[in-house]
């Protein structure tokens, strides 16, 4: 099943709920976004294997003005959000409900969070840095990065399928959704979740417990 993003009426949560409503029945978490199939030949008979949507290799600058590349997240699990700092109107809410994240799995080794600033030119290493600190973040298990605009674009919305861009007409003059993407040890985008709430906060907290379960041995 491959979905036309184009024609998409609804937008990346659609092809939430559509996949949620395919995924296995063992109680795991659904993979999500564009997926095709390819036939193989194991012990002489064909089969058909599915090749999963997945997060490609990338390279940031964080918060302390390190370059940071998809390493960063090797053999952990993510949650990943786009913002900007002088934003008047959802990124403050996104981050105080991102902060209860942080600091229920904060010290976990096997988890991270990545947030993108969709304002490059504004939020450099230092505005950043102090940005991190004001909301009491330290270590480096939540990376605040930024780069080059076009590259922070394209992975937000071609593969996080996130709403990402800049729009005159909007509070503070970007446009983004209030979404928060879980992302998995093989970089499948497991769940998409609304960071402005308490409830999409809750199920997101939820989900990461069972997603970590899932590589429990």
């Amino acid at each position: 099943m491959q979905f036309d993003k184009k024609n998409n009426p609804f937008g990346p949560l659609a092809i939430f709920f559509l996949l949620a409503l395919v995924s296995c029945g063992d109680n795991k978490l659904p993979i999500m976004g564009e997926r095709d199939w390819v036939k193989k030949t194991v012990d002489g008979k064909e089969v058909v294997d599915t090749i999963y949507h997945t997060i490609p290799a990338f390279s940031f600058v964080n918060q302390d003005g390190d370059t940071i590349s998809e390493e960063i997240v090797k053999g952990k699990i993510y949650v990943t959000d786009f913002f900007f700092t002088t934003c008047p109107t959802i990124c403050p809410v996104m981050k105080r409900q991102m902060t209860k994240i942080y600091n229920q799995y904060k010290g976990n080794p096997e988890f991270m969070i990545l947030s993108h600033s969709i304002d490059p030119e504004h939020d450099t290493p230092q505005v950043l840095n102090k940005y991190a600190k004001d909301l009491g973040v330290e270590g480096n298990q939540w990376q605040f990065l930024t780069g080059e605009k076009e590259k922070i674009y394209d992975i937000g919305q071609k593969k996080y399928m996130a709403v990402v861009q800049e729009d005159s007409a909007a509070a503070g003059g970007f446009l983004h959704s209030g979404a928060f993407i879980l992302v998995d040890k093989e970089k499948h985008v497991r769940g998409m979740y609304d960071g402005t709430t308490e409830e999409g906060t809750e199920k997101l907290m939820k989900d990461i417990a069972k997603l970590l379960k899932e590589y429990e041995k």
